[in-house]
């Protein structure tokens, strides 16, 4: 080396990331006012971190909880989960949940701190099954639940890897059921593909609860024993643990129309027990109609945002965009190897494009750098267009 001629070595970011999990699941319950604790306001809440289901019971707050979301942390560990959040939200009455408006005022709180626990993937309200539901004279069902589920579903849109495992309300069965999944999926046609409704409610013994939780603990086990991408597995078809009978026993005819209506069935399979007989999201379009399919899109795309955000402190140039390419290329070639991604040879399976076209001087001058990522999920028949937007006022690319 000449005098005076100094090599400086500078690494590059570390932009290594751990897979994201989609098994932690979160249990949202409520607690009346009678029951809050000192000082609690309407709106406030509890929660606890639980890696088994002794955990619940040896706290000294497990009273707060109402019975159903007890029961869930039940049927969550008893079906394989591993990690689970369960919330006890303050509210005045159930008169706090009816309304879009009143909802989104108690609930605040709890979506702010669901948006800091990022590894939440599942979510499920089980006491939201037994909120009033009535039948009109003209065939038409009003459930208490729909606003509370609406407002989660737009909540798990708005988070990406996160999705809500819903419940039939309690005491509705046949046509009016399969009316109120059908308003329900043209009233949140936007939101739809993000959540899954099961039927019917299930018994361990003379304890009734709805299968939510059950199956949420089924999602999570599916997963642990197929990782690192057991998300791409359909939730179907595997016992279910726990549980004795179902509330109603469904014929096969009857169960293939419901899960064609998008209301996944719990069936008695000879031999095997409880199984749930459809893995169907409530996606008005066939391209996100499978839970495997949306999940698995789900992982992808958050994946790769917490990949890539070092690149929000970057200059946003072509070397930039160069890096961006290459990396996403080679996370979604991973992807494509586990299973989760769809086609014969990666560029069947997906193409990455970083450049001067996917990044106009608009975005460049807001502070973003865009990524476009096309690629076909496991269980979907096409093609996928994602923008992946960084920068401190993009949001990700959810579809």
């Amino acid at each position: 080396m000449r005098p005076g001629i100094v090599v400086q070595h500078t690494g590059l970011p570390d932009r290594s990331s751990e897979l994201v999990r989609c098994d932690i699941a979160g249990i949202i319950g409520f607690i009346r006012r009678g029951q809050w604790p000192t000082g609690a306001s309407a709106g406030d809440f509890v929660e606890l971190v639980l890696r088994r289901e002794k955990d619940l019971w040896e706290h000294p707050d497990r009273d707060l909880f109402d019975p159903a979301a007890r029961q869930a942390v039940r049927s969550f560990f008893a079906n394989g989960g591993d990690t689970a959040h369960i919330f006890g939200v303050c509210v005045n009455s159930d008169q706090d949940l009816k309304t879009p408006v009143s909802a989104r005022s108690v609930l605040g709180p709890l979506f702010d701190r669901l948006r800091d626990e990022e590894d939440i993937a599942l979510l499920l309200v089980p006491a939201a099954a037994y909120l009033r539901c009535e039948l009109r004279r003209n065939g038409e069902v009003l459930a208490d639940a729909e606003v509370l589920y609406g407002e989660l579903l737009a909540h798990c849109r708005e988070m990406n890897n996160r999705f809500l495992v819903m419940d039939a309300p309690q005491g509705l069965h046949g046509a009016p059921l399969l009316r109120w999944v059908a308003d329900f999926r043209r009233r949140h046609a936007a939101n739809g593909s993000y959540g899954a409704i099961y039927y019917p409610w299930l018994l361990n013994g003379e304890d009734i609860f709805p299968p939510s939780a059950t199956m949420a603990g089924s999602y999570a086990r599916l997963e642990v024993e197929n990782r690192p991408f057991g998300v791409a597995w359909p939730p179907a078809n595997r016992p279910l643990r726990g549980v004795t009978h179902a509330e109603v026993e469904l014929e096969w005819d009857e169960a293939g129309a419901m899960a064609e209506a998008a209301l996944n069935p719990i069936v008695v399979q000879p031999g095997r027990g409880l199984v749930a007989f459809g893995a169907r999201t409530l996606s008005l379009s066939s391209g996100l109609r499978f839970v495997n399919s949306r999940r698995a899109l789900n992982m992808v795309l958050e994946q790769l945002r917490r990949d890539n955000q070092w690149a929000v402190f970057e200059t946003n140039n072509p070397h930039l965009w160069d890096v961006l390419e290459r990396d996403v290329m080679f996370r979604l070639g991973e992807f494509a190897n586990g299973g989760m991604l769809v086609g014969s040879e990666d560029s069947e399976s997906f193409t990455v494009r970083c450049d001067r076209e996917t990044n106009l001087p608009s975005l460049r001058d807001a502070g973003m750098v865009n990524v476009q990522v096309r690629m076909r999920p496991v269980g979907t028949v096409e093609h996928i267009v994602v923008d992946l937007r960084l920068g401190d006022s993009a949001t990700p690319g959810g579809v």
